[in-house]
């Protein structure tokens, strides 16, 4: 009986392939477009267009395994589900476990985003403390309230991007822009900036965990990725232009607020709150889409007891595993508390890449026993390969921490699974 799954309370399919589209872009498009080029660029140095196509082709192949999966394994949970039925629970768990604890650390970061912009020097915390509360409620208060609210965040930040670009385009016009430099760029620099960007395009595992929320899954699930990962890479390819062909690679590099910078180039000063406004709705979109992400998945690894299962508890009225998603919110408040931004990118960098190991993993052994998706193999071993690449490339105190933590999970489930087995054994 202690290891039975337990019984949970399926979630509606209200979702269809606009929402899923946008719940996705809100996942991507969040504060990274707006920070991550500048360590990019330092890393990078000319080559950064070279990691931006490196970790596009990394990401597209990680983003296909999963849309494949999920269109196989239509259910709650991601590349936790897909391991599980795919490898077997152990590695369900490691997907799972590195899924909450590396998005759980990037709901902090985004919540300190938003903080940075908006509030006053020295409420920084408690104003991302506020933030994260705010968005539990959304999600709790239902799904459908989540995507109507990413759509209008997810509207506006493409707006404020479109702005961004625009001035660059007026800015280089003007002949503003510095040359650009074709130097300083090495293999490794361009590996170390292709791992910083992922941080971006990591969004659409979102997508995946909605396998109980969206009609018609099997068709929706693979469309909203392939539509959400083309517009998110277009939109970085153009603001990564901009801002290149501006500020020049040096500038970029130390810049604090590129996109501001650009907007002031074209001489379009009073834009720059926009901007700023932009980059505090952009992280609040991700963070929504985040909150819900992690919530399903806690929900899914708790009805197969890898959690606590009063986690798997969906709520009556609004259909929503409203406990998961109070102690994700709950866990991202602590790290808000403890730690900076930089601090929760860490943690959470190696989580995530492990979590698509997985999922690629997952996607090789399913194109093994199934014929239809043999054009799979591909570039799953080639998101595999990234996946592992680019954790190397990362710096290696970051590696170290994020390890530590998963292998703190593992051992916890071991030593849960073995009490368990000792009280069976009594009980016979």
């Amino acid at each position: 009986m202690q290891n039975r799954p337990v019984t949970s309370t399926p979630l509606d399919r209200r979702l269809g392939l606009g929402d899923a589209v946008l719940i996705g872009l809100g996942s991507m498009i969040g504060a990274g477009v707006f920070v991550v080029f500048a360590p990019a660029a330092d890393a990078a140095g000319s080559g950064l267009f070279a990691a931006l196509g490196v970790v596009a082709v990394i990401a597209w192949c990680n983003a296909r395994s999963t849309a494949q999966l999920a269109a196989v394994h239509p259910t709650s949970g991601g590349a936790y589900a897909y391991g599980r039925a795919e490898l077997g629970p152990w590695w369900g768990f490691v997907a799972g476990w590195s899924f909450v604890l590396g998005k759980t650390a990037s709901c902090a970061a985004m919540a300190l985003v938003v903080a940075a912009y908006i509030a006053p020097d020295g409420w920084e915390r408690p104003v991302a403390v506020v933030v994260v509360v705010a968005l539990v409620v959304v999600n709790v208060l239902g799904i459908s309230k989540t995507a109507a609210l990413t759509r209008v965040i997810v509207v506006l930040v493409l707006v404020v991007l479109a702005v961004v670009v625009a001035a660059g385009v007026a800015a280089s016009a003007s002949g503003g822009g510095p040359a650009v430099r074709l130097e300083g760029s090495s293999a490794y620099g361009v590996l170390q900036a292709a791992g910083l960007l992922f941080f971006a395009f990591a969004g659409y595992a979102r997508i995946a965990t909605l396998g109980e929320e969206v009609r018609d899954p099997r068709r929706t699930i693979p469309r909203a990725v392939t539509i959400a990962f083309a517009t998110a890479l277009g939109v970085y390819a153009a603001i990564a232009f901009v801002c290149v062909l501006v500020l020049g690679v040096d500038r970029l590099a130390t810049s604090t607020e590129p996109l501001v910078d650009v907007v002031h180039a074209a001489g379009w000063d009073a834009l720059g709150p926009v901007v700023r406004v932009g980059a505090a709705l952009a992280a609040l979109g991700a963070l929504l889409g985040l909150l819900a992400g992690i919530g399903r998945t806690a929900l899914a690894m708790a009805r197969e007891r890898d959690l606590p299962g009063w986690l798997a508890h969906v709520e009556s009225r609004s259909r929503v595993p409203a406990r998961a998603e109070a102690v994700v919110g709950a866990s991202a408040i602590l790290l808000v508390l403890v730690a900076d931004v930089t601090a929760a990118v860490a943690l959470s960098s190696v989580g995530v890449l492990l979590y698509y190991a997985v999922a690629n993993l997952s996607a090789l052994r399913l194109v093994r026993r199934s014929r239809s998706v043999r054009g799979l193999a591909v570039s799953a071993f080639v998101g595999l390969a990234g996946c592992v690449v680019l954790v190397v490339t990362l710096p290696p105190l970051p590696v170290a921490c994020g390890l530590a933590v998963v292998a703190l999970g593992i051992g916890g489930r071991a030593l849960v699974i073995g009490r368990r087995g000792r009280r069976s054994v009594r009980a016979e």
